[in-house]
């Protein structure tokens, strides 16, 4: 098992920056892959990015792409996103979520791959 701490959410103005942190416990954090989500009230959860276990391969949302960054430092057992020029449109409560069992590229960007997650940290984006 593994559990997620996020932190890093706040309050920014629309074309600021901010960084997302999702600490793990344990010692086998780079057994796995980690995805963030995100969900605005009233919507559902959607796919933000997704990182391997090596961190080689990243995957993004296709509203993110070129504006945010997943990387991962297993020696701190800690995944971070780099949220670059943000718009009130990125306003949501951003969760980290984990898991090792197999996966299809199609299959990381939904929720339902993943067992483990965060409590959640919120980001909001004032115009």
């Amino acid at each position: 098992q593994v559990q997620l701490v996020e932190s890093g959410g706040g309050l920014v103005q629309a074309g600021g920056s901010l960084r997302l942190s999702c600490a793990a416990s344990g010692r086998t954090f780079s057994s796995y892959y980690i995805g963030w989500f995100r969900q605005a009230p009233g919507k559902e959860r959607e796919f933000v990015a997704a990182i391997t276990r090596s961190g080689l391969v990243t995957y993004y949302s296709d509203s993110v792409k070129g504006r945010f960054a997943i990387s991962r430092d297993n020696a701190k057992n800690t995944v971070y996103l780099q949220m670059n020029s943000l718009t009130p449109g990125d306003t949501a409560l951003y969760y980290c979520a984990a898991d090792a069992k197999p996966y299809t590229t199609a299959t990381m960007k939904t929720p339902f791959q993943y067992d483990y997650w965060g409590q959640g940290t919120q980001v909001t984006v004032s115009s």
